[in-house]
């Protein structure tokens, strides 16, 4: 399975990721786009551009394609903003293509929230994407295409262990995690 989490940069992805990680277990993979960037290119030559965020997705996708190819039934994470419909179309094809479910998870918050989450961020300089501000969150908000297929929105204002919670039950997983099924999806509201 495929797990693709969405939302404007501080709405709690990477927490809801981590938090997945550690109840699915060493099957579960997450790769994050802004961290594998910040790998391959590191601070002196990452551009923050469509086509450097695409092909580094494009990395992202052949992990995760080689990874389900050899755990079937493991569960891949992957971290995005997915504020672009090609984005969202991307990865449906890359689980057409493998034969694996996709559940679309959208992480959000109130502004407050992410503003000062981003604040935070900043304060303690931990995060690799070095443009990640409230500037950037206010564009991305602005200039965001709706996610028109099946998605939970998360709110992630809430304790972690509530929103992993409702994840699960979205996946249609029991807290023992032992059936990587989707059932029918929650529409957006």
């Amino acid at each position: 399975m495929i797990v693709q989490l969405a939302g404007l940069p501080c709405t709690g992805k990477s927490t809801v990721a981590a938090a997945l990680r550690d109840h699915l277990g060493p099957a579960c993979l997450v790769l994050d786009k802004d961290r594998v960037r910040h790998a391959i290119y590191g601070t002196g030559h990452v551009e923050y551009s469509r086509s450097q965020d695409d092909f580094v997705v494009g990395l992202l996708h052949q992990a995760a394609a080689r990874h389900l190819s050899e755990h079937p039934c493991a569960t891949v994470i992957l971290e995005r903003t997915c504020t672009r419909a090609y984005q969202i179309a991307d990865v449906t094809s890359l689980t057409a293509r493998i034969g694996q479910p996709l559940a679309i998870i959208e992480c959000v918050c109130p502004d407050h929230v992410a503003r000062a989450r981003l604040a935070s961020d900043h304060r303690r300089g931990e995060h690799p994407a070095a443009n990640r501000d409230f500037a950037l969150y206010q564009e991305l908000k602005a200039t965001a295409e709706p996610i028109t297929i099946p998605t939970l929105r998360l709110r992630t204002d809430t304790p972690p262990a509530r929103s992993v919670a409702r994840v699960l039950d979205y996946l249609g997983m029991n807290h023992a995690a032992t059936e990587h099924s989707v059932p029918a999806a929650e529409g957006r509201p």
